[in-house]
């Protein structure tokens, strides 16, 4: 269900979706209260849903979709605003799954091309994953905020992946990727990592356009209680700081005589992202060695997995969040199934997971 008061986004999103072979147009609508009224009647799998409507802004149908059918799988749509990019982490609180910013013209067709392709991605994963669990899905349990969620069920174990042993040596660093889902699972993680921030620098690389890394870095500042901001090039990296890669630029570390330094490049997107994961991993290596430590957290594709590669190759570790409690299990699945982590761990088992290790554990 595509709802977008332009009539150009909304023949644009049909198009593509109904040009995909998996995927139908249940309705086109303008408004926001056109989408409360008949969502029953279209029942659809996924709603794109603008967030400057008519009538009924985006925002405020939100909850009123969900009421009516508590486990729509809802992407909000907008323009990249500081005002549009509050909104949409507001909406991510109040039960969407995702979020994607529309380019500030269409006309520009590198940015209609991205745009495409993220929007596909979005819509083909987070449906798959209802369409498997149509009834104990974490999306569905997590929809209406006034409710008690139902327990989120474990995946089934997957003994056929492999595990390798923590690395010897203490972590000296935290370093986390994620996509999909991840402003949800990092608010939850950093609220807990109080101890680890302390001691020790975290660096972040979330898939996000600028603007929204900023607001981000906000959020994750206030879950923490802990300095968080955009990473600025050439800033010393220290113990008691939260780094977030800024939008549109992929974020590494080196060595600036006895320092370390963050290193901003505004090159090409590597896995479709910018900022990618794999840079900040890879770059890692050669600062910490087989001091480094990565998390792997839910999103689509597979970005983080080739760094995670390296750093296991260097002597260090990779954690994965497990299938249950990720929005997509495209990344951490990636990594698991790669057999380069030493755990695969639920959310709400990762934190106290890192502060032991942190704290001196290596098993």
């Amino acid at each position: 269900m595509v709802v977008d008061d332009s009539v150009v986004i909304r023949g644009l999103i049909s198009r593509w979706i109904a040009a995909e072979p998996d995927m139908v147009v249940a309705a086109s609508l303008r408004t926001g209260l056109d989408a409360v009224n008949q969502v029953e009647r279209i029942d659809p799998d996924v709603a794109v849903l603008d967030i400057e409507m008519p009538e009924l802004d985006g925002i405020s149908a939100l909850p009123l979709l969900l009421a009516k059918k508590r486990n729509l799988i809802i992407i909000m749509a907008s323009t990249l605003t500081r005002r549009n990019a509050e909104i949409s982490f507001k909406a991510l609180s109040l039960g969407a799954s995702d979020y994607i910013p529309k380019p500030e013209s269409t006309r520009v067709t590198s940015a209609a091309e991205i745009f495409q392709h993220d929007l596909i991605q979005k819509i083909r994963s987070l449906g798959a994953k209802l369409r498997r669990t149509p009834s104990t899905s974490p999306i569905a349990s997590a929809r209406v905020p006034d409710r008690t969620p139902e327990p989120i069920p474990r995946a089934v174990a997957h003994p056929e992946l492999l595990r390798r042993p923590f690395s010897t040596q203490a972590p000296r660093v935290l370093l986390i990727g994620s996509s999909t889902g991840g402003p949800q699972a990092l608010m939850t993680l950093v609220a807990q990592l109080g101890s680890v921030i302390d001691r020790f620098p975290v660096l972040i690389t979330q898939h996000m356009p600028p603007t929204f890394t900023t607001i981000l870095a906000e959020h994750l500042a206030r879950s923490s209680h802990r300095p968080a901001h955009e990473a600025v090039d050439g800033e010393v990296v220290k113990a008691g700081q939260i780094y977030v890669a800024p939008g549109g630029r992929h974020m590494r570390v080196a060595r600036h005589g006895t320092d370390t330094v963050i290193a901003l490049d505004d090159g090409a997107p590597i896995n479709f992202c910018k900022p990618a994961v794999d840079p900040l991993f890879t770059s890692a290596i050669d600062v910490w060695r087989a001091g480094v430590l990565a998390l792997v957290l839910t999103g689509m594709g597979s970005d983080g997995t080739h760094g995670g590669k390296d750093i296991v190759a260097a002597g260090g570790s990779v954690i994965a969040q497990d299938e249950a409690s990720s929005v997509v299990w495209g990344m951490p699945g990636a990594a698991a199934h790669a057999g380069i982590c030493a755990a695969v761990l639920p959310l709400d088992q990762i934190a106290p997971k890192l502060v032991r290790l942190f704290s001196g554990d290596r098993a």
